[in-house]
């Protein structure tokens, strides 16, 4: 993942390419000639990265069907924590950090599908969450309106609540 200008890139490719001037926006062909991605020298800095192809086309599919690329939000504040091992016995994977929601947006998603402060988020539609960049790849995409399952550390317990995702503005 690489941070850039306007957010996080969820997966890129890094060819060994001397790219010329003109290169951004043009695919990445394999000896094959099959399309890998598409070239972008626009995200970090001027270092040439390919965003996967799998990844442009549902980011298009997104556009196609919102106009714009939807991110959803739960309505939380958090900090990075450090997860003891109990909890990873009571997880049954060896995730080592989690989400500690420190607030709750009022009348937010998180608030009024009955998440707490205090809770410790670890994971997100069946996928961990360690730290608030993986809860953001985790939101990207078409999930905006549907409700999906937040696993979250509570009391000693894992609880898995229903949670509408609501856009980010």
């Amino acid at each position: 993942m690489r941070n850039g200008r306007g957010g996080l890139l969820e997966k890129y490719l890094q060819a060994e390419v001397n790219p010329l001037p003109g290169f951004s926006g043009g695919p990445l062909v394999d000896a094959e000639g099959r399309v890998l991605g598409v070239n972008t020298s626009g995200i970090a800095g001027g270092i040439l990265l390919t965003i996967p192809v799998s990844l442009a086309w549902a980011v298009a599919e997104t556009l196609a069907l919102h106009g714009r690329v939807q991110h959803g939000y739960l309505g939380i504040r958090s900090q990075p924590v450090k997860l003891p091992e109990f909890a990873r016995e009571v997880l049954g994977r060896d995730q080592k950090n989690g989400l500690l929601l420190v607030g709750l947006e009022e009348d937010g998603p998180a608030l009024t599908s009955g998440l707490l402060v205090g809770d410790t988020l670890v994971g997100v539609n069946a996928n961990p969450v360690s730290d608030p960049d993986a809860l953001w790849m985790q939101l990207s995409g078409n999930w905006v309106g549907k409700s999906i399952p937040v696993e979250v550390l509570r009391g000693g317990e894992k609880k898995v609540i229903m949670v509408l995702v609501a856009e980010r503005k």
